[in-house]
């Protein structure tokens, strides 16, 4: 499809994918990938020279998905396994030995596959806490907007929160925002004890300034019409450098960002990526109902991600 009738009005989106388009291609372990959908995404990808496929799964379901959508696997790599969660246990152990650089889920509950992820002896983690972030292109906003915690952490600490912040910032940076601006939100404006998220929101700003959190503008508490209104700020009184112009938005717990991401995407019409952040590699969580725009600046955001974390790594050598 050509590339304007996938992404529409999604041009921050488009131009995440141009840009790493030119980068390399990363191998991707794709998990269970036994229906169209997951196929369809992989291959996208694979076109647009963001990915290199590994197909992993039971080798003849994935076959017959192939089939039955016309799709020709004939250059693809498979890695055959007895089930969904032997799939997600042999991707995990693929990029415990460097052998692909990102994971995609495919037709498995996200709870499956990072049930591997998260596994304390086998799994990817490191000593930051693992946090999905959205990646929102929404219309008439001018700037992409990154949503997080809305698919991993419940009912995130404090400590989850300052970690869940920490990649954030650093996915953000990965995609060109040098010092992104952070509104950590709550329902009020004002430090109450009677609501934990604005003790929290408070406690995350004071660790920002004392060193704990880097390479962001934090504030907050911050009502979501505060953070998204520099006129509704000032005429609350509040003086935020963030308000009205975030490029991170930090949720209670993930049944408000949740709904935040959704109503962006089904009310205000807007276009969303996103990746698990804060483990040894990245992690693409593509959904059953994610368009092609959606997986292929998913793959775009992995790469982007990790040729960032190369970079880092190599100035760090030097």
């Amino acid at each position: 499809m050509p590339e304007n009738r996938i992404f529409g009005d999604a041009k921050r989106l488009r131009a995440l994918v141009e840009k790493a388009r030119g980068l390399g291609p990363i191998h991707t372990a794709v998990v269970h990938a036994v229906d169209a959908v997951t196929l369809s995404g992989a291959i996208e990808a694979a076109r647009e020279h963001l990915i290199v496929p590994i197909l992993v799964g039971p080798e003849a379901k994935i076959r017959a998905a192939a089939k039955s959508a016309n799709f020709d696997l004939a250059k693809y790599q498979f890695v055959n396994t007895e089930h969904s969660d032997a799939a997600a246990a042999k991707a995990v152990a693929m990029a415990r030995r460097g052998e692909v650089q990102a994971i995609m889920k495919g037709s498995l509950h996200t709870d499956e596959l990072m049930h591997a992820v998260v596994d304390e002896t086998l799994g990817l983690q490191t000593a930051r806490r693992i946090s999905h972030v959205f990646v929102a292109e929404v219309p008439g906003y001018p700037r992409l907007m990154f949503i997080t915690d809305a698919a991993i952490n419940v009912y995130p600490t404090l400590e989850d929160k300052r970690d869940i912040v920490q990649n954030a910032i650093e996915l953000a940076q990965a995609l060109g925002v040098a010092t992104p601006k952070i509104a950590v939100l709550s329902a009020v404006e004002t430090v109450s004890t009677k609501i934990k998220s604005t003790l929290d929101a408070a406690a995350l700003c004071k660790m920002a300034d004392r060193g704990q959190i880097i390479g962001g503008i934090l504030d907050g508490p911050l009502a979501f019409d505060d953070a998204m209104s520099e006129e509704v700020a000032k005429t609350k009184g509040i003086v935020s450098p963030v308000a009205g112009k975030p490029d991170i938005l930090v949720v209670p717990d993930l049944d408000a960002g949740n709904m935040l991401a959704k109503q962006f995407e089904y009310i205000s019409h807007a276009t969303l990526a996103g990746i698990v952040a804060g483990a040894r590699i990245p992690i693409i969580l593509t959904g059953r109902a994610d368009k092609t725009a959606s997986r292929l600046a998913s793959s775009a955001i992995a790469l982007l991600l990790v040729r960032h974390g190369e970079r880092i790594a190599g100035k760090a050598i030097r």
